[in-house]
């Protein structure tokens, strides 16, 4: 039910007191002037709290149970990060205030940067980037940027492995790259016989995640970084499954030139719905005079901010990035500290290998043997016997109170499941995850129709997909 469903005429929930402003002119466009009242809904306060108090009840979130969304590291946020992201100081602070009354946020930032160096081994950064796609696009701007500097301009090509994430051939070719895909070898990982027939002086950027999308520790990084660099092209890595090798290893120790991190993936910020993010782009020391203003500089004990920066890619966004998300980054780092930090790379590969064991005593793994912060695993061969996909076994999962793992990605992956434990859950909830999974399967092999309709137990039933994405309904319909 909607708002407006239940609203009924003459039902107030605050009322304004009348002003004694004088009429006065409006200077505005007759064609933007509103000719009718809006059609707002009549409800009282108490409508509207119960109203969105229980839609709220009916959301699925990491709060509420498992959330095992591969590459998305939907994890557990400590409610400290929201409580210090919450103070007064830091939520009612504006943009447009002098430098000398933001002092704080200014090193909050500035601080916060420094520590991302730290833990990926860049030389600078910006947290100015939206998000980890906002990131990616900044990251191709800077390389574009940098061979151009040098007159080289007929680098037109960057270099993405199949099993990558569908943001980064799209911010390649948004940077105005041509994109050629690079096919995964047997073991799911870089195909160096692959990459040495594509791999010449007309390309820009090789862009990889590592661990892989597969969830797979490309073994040969440092040879990959050797033949990229020799052949004058940047490498460039996709912080998305940072949360794997944080304390253990970092992308500028690997040989990567630019890094964009997901703040709200790998440092905890609630990001389900679409927001809010951050997307953090590091770099090495000959990249950092591109990267986009305003930078942070600290003098001595004071910080401004420095928007002279002639070879700079310029402007990316409005300000300095989404501020809230970096206090609770910085937090969550603080709290964690280097021992902390060490700790969530090896509990995340730790649960994922114990669930990948579990799991595979149900259905395939896609690429067997030890992987790092997720895995993926097929149930084809499910599908092949019963009819039943993935997308039934996803939604039978939400009538046992799990939401699904990420389904049908990467693409070279047929009728499957990429999991994420991540390091923040229970032996006792991963067991009770694969017990799950097993009786939905049995219930496949002995009653497929019965997991062809689910979910029966949730608010929505199943959904039309096809028609949702077609013929999508944005607004309330008041004439029915």
């Amino acid at each position: 039910m909607t708002i407006f469903e239940i609203s009924k005429e003459g039902r107030i929930g605050f009322q304004l007191p009348d002003n004694n402003i004088k009429d006065f002119e409006i200077n505005l466009p007759e064609h933007l002037l509103r000719k009718s009242l809006p059609r707002l809904p009549q409800v009282s306060e108490v409508d509207v709290v119960r109203h969105y108090t229980n839609l709220s009840a009916k959301n699925y979130s990491v709060d509420v149970g498992f959330y095992p969304l591969g590459s998305c590291t939907m994890k557990y946020n400590p409610k400290v990060n929201e409580k210090v992201a919450s103070f007064e100081e830091f939520s009612m602070i504006h943009p447009f205030q002098p430098h000398e009354t933001v002092q704080g946020a200014l090193k909050l930032m500035y601080d916060l940067k420094e520590m991302l160096c730290e833990i990926t081994g860049m030389d600078d950064m910006t947290l100015i980037p939206s998000a980890g796609a906002h990131g990616e696009l900044t990251g191709m701007l800077i390389s574009r940027a940098y061979h151009l500097s040098r007159g080289d301009t007929k680098r037109t090509k960057v270099i993405v492995p199949d099993s990558a994430h569908g943001t980064n051939p799209a911010s390649a070719r948004m940077a105005g790259f041509d994109v050629i895909e690079l096919k995964s070898g047997p073991d799911g990982r870089v195909d160096l016989n692959e990459l040495e027939k594509v791999l010449d002086e007309t390309v820009a950027v090789i862009m990889l995640t590592n661990p892989n999308t597969l969830g797979l520790f490309e073994k040969d990084i440092l040879k990959i970084a050797q033949m990229a660099h020799e052949k004058g092209a940047l490498l460039y890595y996709d912080g998305a499954n940072l949360n794997a090798i944080l304390g253990r290893t970092r992308p500028g120790d690997m040989g990567f030139d630019i890094v964009h991190l997901n703040l709200h993936k790998t440092f905890s910020t609630p990001h389900g719905m679409g927001g809010p993010g951050s997307g953090p782009v590091g770099v090495k020391k000959h990249l950092a005079k591109f990267l986009p203003v305003p930078e942070i500089v600290k003098t001595e004990d004071k910080y401004t901010l420095n928007y002279n920066k002639p070879e700079s890619i310029g402007f990316i966004r409005s300000f300095f990035g989404n501020f809230s998300v970096m206090v609770r980054a910085y937090t969550y780092i603080k709290t964690m500290g280097k021992d902390g930090l060490k700790k969530v790379g090896e509990m995340a590969v730790l649960n994922a290998n114990y669930l990948r064991v579990k799991v595979s005593k149900i259905m395939d793994i896609a690429y067997p043997g030890t992987c790092m912060h997720e895995f993926v695993s097929t149930c084809e061969k499910l599908t092949k016997e019963t009819g039943v996909k993935a997308l039934d076994i996803a939604k039978r999962l939400l009538d046992y109170g799990i939401h699904a793992p990420t389904m049908y990605f990467p693409l070279i992956v047929h009728e499957d499941f990429m999991i994420e434990p991540t390091e923040t859950e229970s032996k006792d909830t991963l067991d009770k995850f694969a017990q799950i999974l097993e009786k939905i399967f049995n219930e496949a092999r002995e009653n497929p129709e019965l997991v062809k309709g689910a979910p029966y137990n949730t608010p929505v039933r199943r959904l039309d997909d096809v028609s949702a994405s077609r013929k999508p309904v944005f607004k309330y319909n008041f004439e029915e």
